[in-house]
């Protein structure tokens, strides 16, 4: 009898303590899909969603598309609470190509420019319009500038260190660089930025077709210990979302194939380990004429409650390892 409770503790401990490691992509679905306010509503902004944040403080969304028009702050549930105009003159940027988004407290954001993979520090403004020749930047690498640069950034509030990826290689040209993941400290400033912010694993262990965004996991409150060193890497070729370690080491995956044939771009996840993915319009030859960009919201179900059986034979197992115990001292 006491070794079968014994063993019952054991039993009942294992299911209490049976969680997977990290967020459990596997455990994910959609939970809600909102159409981002029609593009005519947003003063021009011309919205082709390719990056996004979620901002704590706010409880709020940012998002910015890749015609580097603004910057727009929506709810969660997609729909449009402000925007800010974004002015390129004096950048040299030649596509404006703003593929990353990442927000730092305060209203302050981190934008990324895909070609010249350079990020730009500013406040967000509503109404406004951000002169981004005479912004704060930091240059994450100096490869040759290509459509295969910079396509997404995080912040992590504990350090204020950022993540980058890369988006992929062209073999026939080497010197627009490799796939990469890189992290460390980017030091902001006017023609004086951190260049070359170091490599933080070898892509290539990812086994993706391509990098398009990445999320620091450090705010969600479910998640403890080394857990919170993980990141979430997008990969809109492979159509895939994937919870690595720092060392590049695959937690767990998801399989975005079946959530819409939109170009899925941009991924954040909440304090709540809730993940938001945004997709461009659809632009094919059948797109509709009123097509917008999307808000995906991905969930997990809550983890299940033991029941009260389960917790009696816990207590009844700890109470039998005591009296054990006692036994052995006397």
């Amino acid at each position: 009898m006491k070794f079968n409770l014994i063993l019952g503790a054991a039993l009942a401990l294992s299911t209490l303590g049976a969680q997977a490691a990290g967020l459990d992509l596997s455990r994910y679905q959609l939970s809600a899909t909102h159409q981002i306010d029609r593009l005519d509503s947003l003063g021009g902004m011309g919205l082709e969603a390719s990056a996004v944040t979620y901002a704590a403080d706010r409880g709020t969304l940012f998002v910015v598309g890749d015609e580097g028009k603004g910057v727009v702050e929506i709810t969660r549930t997609g729909t449009v609470v402000g925007t800010m105009a974004l002015n390129w003159a004096g950048t040299g940027s030649t596509n404006n190509d703003a593929e990353g988004l990442t927000y730092m407290g305060n209203g302050q954001l981190a934008l990324v420019d895909e070609r010249p993979q350079r990020a730009y520090s500013f406040t967000f403004a509503n109404g406004g319009t951000q002169a981004l020749g005479t912004t704060p930047y930091a240059t994450i690498s100096n490869y040759s500038a290509s459509n295969i640069g910079i396509e997404g950034i995080s912040y992590d509030a504990r350090n204020g260190s950022f993540v980058t990826v890369k988006q992929d290689n062209d073999p026939l040209r080497p010197s627009r660089g490799p796939q990469e993941v890189r992290a460390g400290s980017l030091s902001f400033g006017l023609g004086t930025g951190t260049t070359s912010l170091p490599i933080l694993f070898d892509a290539t262990l990812l086994g993706l077709d391509s990098l398009s965004d990445v999320q620091v996991l450090s705010g969600v409150n479910s998640l403890s210990g080394s857990d919170l060193d993980n990141l979430l890497i997008l990969s809109l070729d492979s159509r895939k979302l994937v919870e690595v370690t720092r060392t590049g080491q695959l937690v767990s995956s998801l399989d975005l194939s079946g959530l819409t044939t939109q170009g899925i771009e941009g991924v954040t996840v909440d304090e709540k380990g809730v993940i938001y993915v945004v997709a461009e319009q659809a632009q094919d030859a059948g797109a509709p004429l009123n097509a917008t960009s999307t808000l995906f919201v991905l969930s997990a179900p809550a983890p299940a409650v033991p029941e009260p059986e389960t917790f009696g034979l816990l207590v009844a197992g700890l109470a039998a390892l005591g009296v054990a115990a006692r036994r052995r001292r006397g």
